[in-house]
Parts: structure tokens; sequence; C-alpha cells
């Protein structure tokens, strides 16, 4: 397994890895005075392989307080192969309060490297305070700004990739709000059964639908897995799991077949619940004037009560104008019901000038959110392509069989 996943370069915030372990009925401890091992020694080996792997590792201060950590990786011969690679021996050290009421004597601030405190505006003259430059302390404004803090870890300190681990309060905020792109969990043989004990998300509003587990694996006999988020954003401001559907709709353009008067494009149709309702890319199978979203949609049953909440995501822009077909993407997508698009890559004026598909899916009603990081991987199977780079336009009007896809 391969841990060492992130976003891409210019992606805004880091890529976000929850980890926890927990009992067979939900809890991260009991209520006794020492802390509950929940897995062993090759879990924790595991674990340290992934603390590896990331650039900052965050625990809310409750964690702090409650288990006194000290965050590190353990693995000398790991700590070799980061700074072979240009990166700091430790990965950067980040909690999170609110009230910037932290413990000097805690081991977090005296082991490991670099350490760094977001909290409010009223917090952060007491954290500095009270840990006398042992810390970077950041305040974040009147109330805690997830996307604040990480959008700040990724321009100001380069990270990303962030491992989360702990506590409760942070695992539920993070992936309430759609911020995680990964769940890791090590499933322990035990039961606590206790109602007072710390569980490992709390009540709440999360949204909708299954996460897809991507790996189980039995560790000793502790079971190791691995979700991502599936159910789309249900408005302007991109999930976790936006960008991985719309990661996917990148990949699928570079099976399309090459053309030298045309562009590839790969589009997915997604349900609220996070279930993938089709695929396709340009050019599929025989046709070879056929779009991405045209593909996919032509996969759905167009009676689907799911299409009205799903979303389409679409590594270029979909179309406005089209010579080979009566209606374009744009046209599709809102015939089908569908209000909600996310793209990657604005067209450049290669070959129609002027069409605007997102001008005519908002002026529709349909919410259209662009993902600048992704525009060079949509841009990679069409690197070929001239003025693929140039201002952000139209694909779709010329093509000697259509045009554009």
């Amino acid at each position: 397994m391969s841990t060492e996943r992130a976003h891409p370069e210019s992606a805004p915030h880091p890529y976000v890895l929850l980890s926890a372990a927990v009992s067979l009925d939900g809890c991260l401890d009991d209520t006794g005075p020492e802390r509950l091992l929940l897995s062993g020694p090759a879990d924790f080996d595991r674990v340290d392989a992934v603390r590896a792997s990331a650039d900052a590792l965050l625990v809310g201060a409750g964690t702090l307080r409650a288990d006194n950590p000290r965050l590190l990786v353990n693995s000398a011969e790991r700590r070799a192969v980061r700074l072979a690679r240009g990166r700091p021996e430790y990965p950067l050290k980040v909690t999170v309060t609110g009230s910037g009421d932290l413990d000097a004597g805690a081991r977090f601030w005296h082991t490991g490297g670099d350490k760094l405190v977001y909290t409010t505006d009223r917090g952060a003259a007491k954290a500095a305070r009270l840990l006398g430059g042992a810390a970077e302390v950041v305040a974040l404004g009147p109330e805690l700004d997830w996307r604040a803090l990480l959008g700040h870890l990724r321009t100001e300190r380069g990270v990303g990739r962030l491992m989360v681990e702990g506590g409760a309060a942070v695992h539920t905020q993070l992936l309430q709000q759609g911020l995680a792109d990964e769940l890791q969990l090590a499933l322990a043989p035990l039961i606590v059964g206790d109602p007072a004990a710390p569980r490992l998300f709390g009540p709440g509003r999360y949204q909708e639908g299954r996460l897809r587990l991507v790996e189980s694996r039995r560790i000793e006999d502790v079971v190791l897995l691995r979700y991502e988020p599936t159910a789309p954003g249900t408005g302007p401001l991109p999930t976790a799991a936006d960008r991985h559907w719309l990661r996917t709709a990148c990949e699928l353009a570079a099976l399309c077949p090459p053309s030298e008067t045309a562009f590839s494009v790969g589009a997915v149709v997604v349900a609220a619940d996070g279930t993938e309702l089709a695929r396709g890319h340009s050019r599929e199978g025989t046709d070879p004037v056929v779009h991405a979203e045209e593909a996919a949609l032509a996969k759905t049953d167009p009676a689907d009560p799911r299409l009205p909440g799903a979303t389409v995501y679409s590594s270029l822009e979909p179309c406005a104008r089209r010579a080979s077909r009566p209606a374009p993407c744009a046209e599709l997508i809102l015939r089908a019901g569908v209000r909600r698009v996310v793209t990657a890559w604005r067209e450049p004026d290669t070959f129609v000038v002027a069409a605007d598909g997102t001008g005519v899916l908002t002026g529709a009603g349909a919410e259209v959110l662009v993902l600048p990081e992704y525009e060079d991987l949509a841009k990679a199977p069409n690197r070929h392509l001239p003025g693929r780079s140039g201002p952000r336009r139209n694909r779709c009007a010329f093509h000697p069989g259509d045009g554009v896809q």
C-alpha cells in the first residue's frame, strides 16, 4: 500500500488523512486512568510509516491534555529517508485550541521538530505567553476556521499531506465539513461497553451516503480499514469527494483516442449519496464525435430520480455550441436535471472563440465549480494541441466530424 497520496502542488489545501484506532463498539479509549492500548506493535509500526510520509501531524489540544503524546517518527531509518529526500527529519507538529490553554510541560513541545499552534484571536496571546517561544502561534480570527487553517498550512508552510491523529472533535469537524480525504481505522478486537467512553465521531450532520472502502488488511489481531468519502458537495465550497471525482474524470481523459482536431475529456456523473451513476470519455466506443458528458449521460436512465441531485464532473468545461449534434453538453446536462457541475479547466480558444458553457449552465440556475489545481492533469492528454493553454474559451464547434472533444 502506498501511503504517500497527496493533492496537486497547486491545491489550496493539503491532503487530509484521519487516523485512529477504535474498539469494536467505536470507542477511542475507556474511562480508566491509563490510556487503553487498542493496537499492537505491528500496527504502531504501520502508523509510524504513515507519519513518516506526512508533511505535518495534527492533534487537538484536548488530546494533548489527555494523552500527552510525543507525536514522532520513531524509526531512525524512516527519518534518514526523509532527510535523504530533502525533508525535515520530523514532520511539522500542529495543534488546535480555541482557548489557548496549553501545557508548556507536555512532551509534544520538547520532542521532534517545528511546532505550530492554531488558535483564535482571544487565545493567541495566552498560547504565546504559556509556550514562551516553543511554537509558532497563528490566530485564525474570532473562531477556529478549518478551511483557513488548511489553507495556511498549504500556502505558508508547504504542507501537502496532513495526518490527523485526534481527537474525536477534530475528526468529527473535518469529516462533517467535507475536508477529510481519507480515513484510516485500526479496528481492535475489544469492546469497551462504557457509554461515557470517548467515541471516534460525535453527533451532527454528515454528508450523505456510504464511504468507499479502498483497503482492508489484517495486522496481527487488528484490522486496518481505509475509506474515502464519495458524496459530492452541496454548495460553492468543494469537498474532498469533489476532488476525488474530478481527478477520476481527468484520468478518464487519458483513455480518449488521440485527435488533432478535438480535445480529450473525461466525465463522471455522481449521485448525491456518492453512487457513481455513469462515466464516459470523448470518442468513446465507435462514435468518433461523442463528447465525454454526452457519453456518460447516455448511460443513465433519464427518469432516474437521482439525476436532479447529482453532480457532473468534467475535466473540461461543458460545451455551449456544437456542430455534429443538435444539443451541446451544457444543454444535455440541464435537460437531465443536473444542477451542479465541477470542472478543472476553462476552455481555451483552440477551436471556437467565445462560447461559454459555464455561462449557459449558471444562467439556467446550475452551480459550476472550477478547481484549477487539476487543470494540468486535464491538459495532459491534450498537450499536442495548439493553443491548449491559451485564454479560456470553448472546445465545441469545429471538427471534421464534430469538433472539440
